[in-house]
């Protein structure tokens, strides 16, 4: 399976790709806005590409509720951020928003991925990243980003999210952007009960089978310091699990806070993986 990150084409058959995540966000739910200071931003994403990180997402509103970020402040904080790696380091650049002035901007700063939670909310959207050759992330959500969603229900949460993405897939195929340009994501946490995330994992082997690069937003989740019933400070084993896990059913694309962890269990996955085919091919010969 190919997928192209602006310029550049990954072969995710057997090896995932890690995305590094960089908060430009002061409440942010993991890291509470750790990295906010411009010095600090920069440390970590050096530390990022050092681990190991094929690319880095920078988002500059959290998705959860909180105070209002308006179209200046979001503007504000990725922009800058964004023309900062592009001059320090040779790999693409996520920017993750649904709001299609910021991904325009983005483009413009040098961003080739367009992460968006809001699954294309905004009508714009696709427009602007098919106009400046950006890869898209359709991820599912129930309601949207920012708005509390505590009980959520579906009628079958396997099918619906897999009916759903295969629609925002679509979509984006529509607007002119390539299937090896177009990553899906289940969403994890959005609009879901720890239960309902843990279901999803499990059945990310039947969301690949839509044939696009599956990402796994898995790493340090809401869902998995629930399930362990720890903080989520202490859930490093849970993530990496959740990731070997994902990477054998399917998942190709891990967005990580723990990127050099993350990158030797997508190794190690690779490795696996390419012995079980061949060995398959060898026994059908």
């Amino acid at each position: 399976m190919l997928l192209e990150l602006g310029s550049q084409p990954f072969d995710v058959t057997h090896r995932a790709l890690v995305m590094g995540i960089l908060n430009r966000t002061p409440d942010s739910f993991y890291d509470a806005g750790e990295y906010w200071g411009f010095d600090e931003f920069l440390r970590k994403a050096e530390a990022l590409v050092t681990d190991g990180a094929d690319f880095l997402d920078v988002g500059g509103v959290k998705a959860g509720p909180g105070e209002e970020v308006t179209l200046d402040m979001e503007l504000e904080r990725v922009i800058p951020a964004l023309q900062a790696l592009r001059t320090r380091f040779d790999l693409p650049l996520s920017v993750d928003t649904w709001s299609s002035e910021v991904l325009r901007h983005s483009i413009e700063a040098g961003a080739t991925i367009a992460n968006d939670i809001s699954g294309f909310e905004d009508p714009e959207y696709l427009k602007v990243a098919a106009a400046g050759g950006a890869t898209v992330v359709a991820t599912h959500i129930r309601i949207g980003p920012r708005v509390p969603d505590p009980e959520p229900i579906y009628d079958d949460l396997v099918a619906n999210v897999r009916d759903f993405l295969a629609d925002r897939a679509q979509q984006a195929l529509d607007a002119g952007i390539p299937s090896t340009r177009i990553i899906i994501d289940a969403g994890l946490d959005l609009g879901k009960t720890p239960a309902m995330s843990l279901e999803l994992l499990h059945a990310s082997q039947e969301l690949a089978t839509l044939g696009y690069p599956l990402l796994l937003s898995a790493s340090n989740k809401r869902f998995l310091f629930e399930l362990l019933d720890t903080d989520r400070h202490d859930i490093n084993a849970g993530t990496m699990a959740s990731h070997v896990i994902g990477i054998q059913n399917g998942c190709r694309v891990l967005r990580a806070h723990d990127v050099k962890g993350t990158r030797r269990a997508a190794d190690i996955m690779a490795e696996l993986l390419q012995r079980q085919a061949a060995q398959a091919a060898g026994a059908a010969a």
